[in-house]
């Protein structure tokens, strides 16, 4: 395979790219397009808009999701808010402040001409999200409502309480039921995609071997499927569960992007991943993920510890509490380093900054992990009436979890694993380097750099499967209008099902002592101490060892029960987890390759005398994309390199 990689972006002046490139795409002829088969991998915003806009489209379009219902997708635990540059609160926002403080956001490290893409179609999800009955706040004249969130100096964040993932999912849901109902969607709940099947193409032999279909497990019967189409789309989501805590759902995996890149789509940036600032601690070994408290709790509440060391080890020691420290001992440290963004600093900023303090030994739980976001002196300046208004579900769900009231006891919160920035690589037409397979969403690489900026996500997912997809998948198919349906019934697809039954017969057969979630424990134990918040050349290098050992551990010992031909959660576990075992290993030498600390990947080697990331612009400013090249070999880098026309790279500062 070629080491270079086109990312095809068109030419022109930024700020016409996109939509000069709309108006020359290669387009499928309505009356063809029922003749296209597209199968959608997953169908949370990315995936469930795209589904739905391919079916009104016209296509025939089969979509899966591992969930009971589109309704579960994990997109549905997004709470603060959506981005969009409408300037409803005429405080200077534009197309192209939205598109410079995602590249910043990012650590300069995203490409330019996809994100600018993104600052200018967010401002249509908006108004497709309300014309679905999506229950924004408003503003007492009517006008939607908007909040701040970190990385901004302006308010752009359009938010329905703290449910706005839930209600925009349900606007999508909406759309998709529309198309199951007319019959150009067909819905497979309970399927899980085992594979990717590729063939020669015989309509364009310049492609040579392309996307045309999946291999699918049905999870409740066990049984093996073949799916055929014209065009695959990947909206599967990230792969945080690799650190095994996250705030991801539990069922959340890396499997879909996994099986593509050991068929040859790369995967980039792997290494990119965000910790965020505003989760509840870790409690004990017992727990199995963490929660998210939404970043919108940051526009008026205050982080803080105590300045003094002998209060937070009294508090430690639960012989004082918050209400014990007054006003002038309490050391409000985000505000005291940047003045300028305050409480409002970019996730990884916030989140090393709570480390810091926490290793200082500053902390304010039990375990010495934690520090404090207070409401306090937000319900003496608004009223506890306003703020309940803003955030009441959020505080039910922290008083529910944590059983203290965050109207009089200040929530403690710690950083957690939430989002990869890291995925499959994709070109500007969001394909991958295997020809007809598109990835959209969390699991590809391209918006938002080694960092992304709270209540961008939403934004992605949509504008992906909204208003992108649906205009550059039509340049790809329009070479498919005769190819015809594609059969199933092909060597390509017999050696696919045939691997993926090996697999289930090993794991059922295999007469290990361990369970699936012991490994998965000792893996995420090693990627949060080595490759999470920091990383080291030689904790990285120690941990490429030890999950080589784990996962050769993984392969004699592990113990699934039950049988392949009914509804078996440990297969389906003990399947993802044999994944994440080699997408561990990527992660950690992703970082050990990249020698700089640029958002999310923070190398404890390279920073500022202030203890900020220090990048390399020189010889790191470019893509890691990784080929693979079998199991047990090193995968090979392939380099995008980053240029910058239209900002000036330098040293991120928000103070």
């Amino acid at each position: 395979m070629s080491s270079k990689l086109n990312s095809n972006i068109p030419k022109g002046d930024l700020r016409d790219k996109w939509s000069q490139y709309k108006s020359e795409i290669a387009l499928v002829n309505p009356a063809n397009k029922r003749h296209i088969d597209i199968i959608v991998i997953g169908t949370g915003l990315a995936g469930g808009a795209a589904a739905a806009s391919f079916g009104e489209m016209g296509y025939s379009v089969k979509a899966f999701c591992f969930q009971d219902s589109p309704r579960r997708a994990h997109s549905i635990a997004a709470q603060g808010g959506i981005n969009a540059a409408k300037n409803y609160q005429n405080d200077g926002d534009s197309v192209y402040r939205l598109f410079y403080d995602t590249i910043k956001g990012g650590d300069y490290r995203s490409r330019e001409a996809n994100v600018h893409r993104l600052a200018e179609v967010s401002r249509n999800i908006i108004d497709q999200c309300v014309a679905q009955g999506v229950p924004f706040a408003r503003e007492y004249g009517g006008y939607l409502d908007n909040r701040s969130f970190g990385g901004v100096q302006v308010k752009r964040t359009f938010y329905a309480k703290g449910q706005t993932g839930q209600q925009l999912l349900l606007g999508a849901y909406s759309a998709l039921s529309r198309q199951i109902n007319a019959g150009t969607v067909k819905m497979y709940h309970r399927h899980e995609m085992m594979d990717v099947v590729l063939m020669d193409d015989t309509t364009d032999a310049k492609r040579g071997k392309v996307a045309r279909g999946v291999i699918a497990r049905n999870l409740i019967t066990g049984e093996i499927e073949r799916h055929s189409a014209h065009a695959v789309v990947l909206a599967s989501g990230g792969y945080g569960n690799v650190f095994f805590l996250s705030t991801n759902a539990m069922g959340s995996n890396v499997t879909a992007s996994w099986k593509a890149y050991k068929k040859g789509a790369f995967m980039a940036n792997p290494c990119y991943t965000q910790i965020h600032p505003t989760c509840l601690p870790r409690s004990g070994d017992h727990q199995a993920k963490l929660t998210l408290m939404s970043e919108s709790l940051r526009n008026d509440g205050r982080v803080w510890v105590p300045k003094k060391k002998e209060d937070a080890i009294a508090i430690q020691q639960g012989k004082k509490t918050a209400l014990d420290i007054p006003d002038a001992d309490r050391d409000f440290y985000l505000e005291r380093r940047y003045p300028a963004f305050g409480n409002l600093v970019p996730r990884d900023v916030a989140s090393r900054a709570a480390k810091e303090r926490c290793d200082a030994g500053y902390g304010v739980n039990g375990t010495g992990e934690a520090v404090y976001l207070d409401f306090k002196y937000a319900i003496e300046r608004m009223g506890a009436k306003a703020v309940e208004s803003k955030y009441g579900n959020l505080f039910q769900m922290y008083e529910k979890i944590a059983a203290e009231d965050p109207y009089k006891m200040p929530m403690k919160i710690y950083p957690a694993v939430h989002y990869t920035m890291g995925g499959t690589w994709v070109d500007y037409n969001l394909m991958t380097t295997i020809p007809g397979l598109f990835a959209t969403g969390e699991c590809n690489f391209s918006d938002h750099g080694a960092n992304r900026l709270g209540a961008s996500a939403l934004m992605q997912g949509l504008a992906d499967g909204y208003f992108v997809i649906p205009y550059t998948i039509g340049g790809y198919l329009s070479k498919d209008i005769r190819t015809g349906s594609i059969p199933t019934d092909t060597p390509e697809f017999d050696e696919a099902e045939k691997t993926i039954k090996e697999r289930i017969n090993f794991f059922l057969s295999n007469k290990g002592s361990k369970s699936v979630d012991y490994f998965h424990r000792k893996l995420g134990n090693i990627m949060w101490e080595e490759c999470g918040m920091a990383r080291n050349e030689k904790g990285l290098t120690q941990a490429i060892e030890d999950i080589k050992k784990i996962r050769a551990d993984f392969w004699k010992e592990v113990l699934v029960p039950g049988k392949a031909d009914e509804y078996n959660p440990e297969l389906d576990k003990a399947l993802r987890v044999a994944d994440f075992l080699e997408l561990g290993e990527l992660m950690c030498r992703d970082a050990l390759n990249r020698n700089e600390s640029c958002g999310g990947h923070f190398r404890e080697e390279y920073q500022t005398e202030e203890g900020e990331a220090l990048r390399d612009d020189e010889n790191f400013a470019y893509v890691a994309a990784w080929e693979f090249k079998g199991v047990d070999n090193k995968p090979e880098l392939h380099k995008e390199e980053l240029v910058y026309d239209n900002v000036e790279m330098k040293q991120r500062s928000y103070k």
